[in-house]
Order: structure tokens, then C-alpha cells, then sequence
């Protein structure tokens, strides 16, 4: 069964690290992360509305309709910008690879600008890995 994602997951599922919403969302998106996280390539659907980890999110409103939807559509559509993503499958550790390669700290901060989590996650340090420079 594939993972369905929509396109500002695949930065989301690699800064995670256990904070969420409710207890449910941390439950379920420990065992999504876990599985993507494997080291087996995971296949995934990205889709351009709710996924697999909003099912579980107080924000998800119905199917397709998020509390919060001109933002993180704007996620969305930026990172599919950026990386040129469509919507059908991919092997999630290799667009995450390809992401990773391409990703820059500018790239980075304006698909996330306005992001809650962004400022209090582990997303800088995890998805740019050794391309942050410290004073």
C-alpha cells in the first residue's frame, strides 16, 4: 500500500521529530515516518490535496478540505515549483535525495514562510544536513 503525501510532506516527514497536534496525529505520524524513514525504499503517491498524515490532523476539516488551506496549499505549490513535482509515484527516498541535493537555506526558508513548526522543528538541520553555515 502506498503512502499518500501531499508535496510540503516530504519536508515535513524529514524535520519531524515526535511534536504534533493531538495524540493521534503523533501516533500516526510516528508510523508513517517510521516507515519512510526505513532504509527500504517506500513508495509513495504525492497528491495535491489532504494525505495520510492529515487524516489524523484537528485541522482536516473533510476529505480535500483543510482548516488552514491557503497556507498549506501555498507550501504545496511552492515546493512543486522548486522540484518540479507531479502528482503520482515516487520512491520517497529518492525524491527526498533529489530534494536534498537541490534544497538551499533561501530555497528552504520561503517554502516554509509562515510555517508554526518551522522556527521550533528539527527541518533546517535534517533536510539541509551540511549545506547550513554557522558564524
Amino acid at each position: 500500500m502506498d503512502i499518500k503525501l501531499r508535496p510540503h510532506h516530504l519536508l515535513c516527514t524529514q524535520g519531524y521529530q515526535g511534536n504534533g497536534y493531538s495524540k493521534e496525529f503523533v501516533e500516526n505520524m510516528n508510523q508513517i515516518t517510521a516507515r519512510l524513514r526505513s532504509h527500504e525504499p517506500v513508495k509513495i503517491r504525492l497528491v495535491f490535496s489532504t494525505d495520510d498524515l492529515c487524516r489524523c490532523c484537528p485541522n482536516m476539516l473533510a476529505e480535500g478540505l483543510c482548516r488552514t488551506d491557503d497556507k498549506v496549499t501555498k507550501f504545496d505549490r511552492k515546493i512543486v515549483a522548486y522540484f518540479d513535482l507531479k502528482e503520482q509515484e515516487y520512491i520517497y527516498q529518492d525524491i527526498v535525495t533529489e530534494i536534498q541535493s537541490k534544497i538551499t537555506p533561501e530555497i528552504l526558508a520561503d517554502i516554509c514562510e509562515g510555517c508554526g513548526w518551522y522556527p521550533v522543528s528539527a527541518c533546517r538541520e535534517k533536510i539541509l544536513k551540511d549545506r547550513l553555515h554557522h558564524c
